[in-house]
């Protein structure tokens, strides 16, 4: 099982695990700069459960900010039937990219799991081959 978090941030609840990357509405902070929620609503590590009423007390997420950008455009569009009424207009939302680097809850912290395997995988030898032809 992977530990994950639920936390508020950008005015939405996103359900957030170590190393990964995800998009929220846009923060006011540098990229490259580490920031830190602390409005953590619910933790789960390996099936321990931690739910906040609202808050779960002393768990804080570490993130670094990796850039900013705009979201697709939308395009929104109203009509009144028999009237010539027509206005057409676009938005692009404005967002913030996050990498989650850890989860800490009561001072220990959940961090990404390694990728060890691919390393082990080089190192192991590759199976022998065997040939359909016949020697007889």
């Amino acid at each position: 099982m992977t530990s994950y978090a639920i936390i508020e941030a950008g005015g939405i609840q996103l359900r957030v695990e170590p190393g990964r990357f995800y998009d929220i509405n846009r923060l006011a902070a540098e990229p490259d700069s580490q920031i830190t929620i602390d409005k953590v609503l619910f933790v789960q590590n390996d099936g321990d459960i931690s739910v906040g009423q609202p808050h779960v007390e002393g768990a804080t997420v570490e993130a670094t900010v990796m850039q900013h950008l705009r979201d697709r455009k939308i395009i929104v569009y109203k009509m009144q039937p028999k009237k010539k009424t027509r206005k057409k207009q676009g938005h692009r939302q404005e967002l913030t990219r996050l990498m989650i680097d850890s989860i800490s809850i009561g001072g220990s912290s959940l961090k990404a799991a390694t990728k060890a395997a691919p390393a082990a995988k080089a190192a192991a030898p590759e199976p022998a081959t065997v040939s359909d032809t016949d020697d007889a």
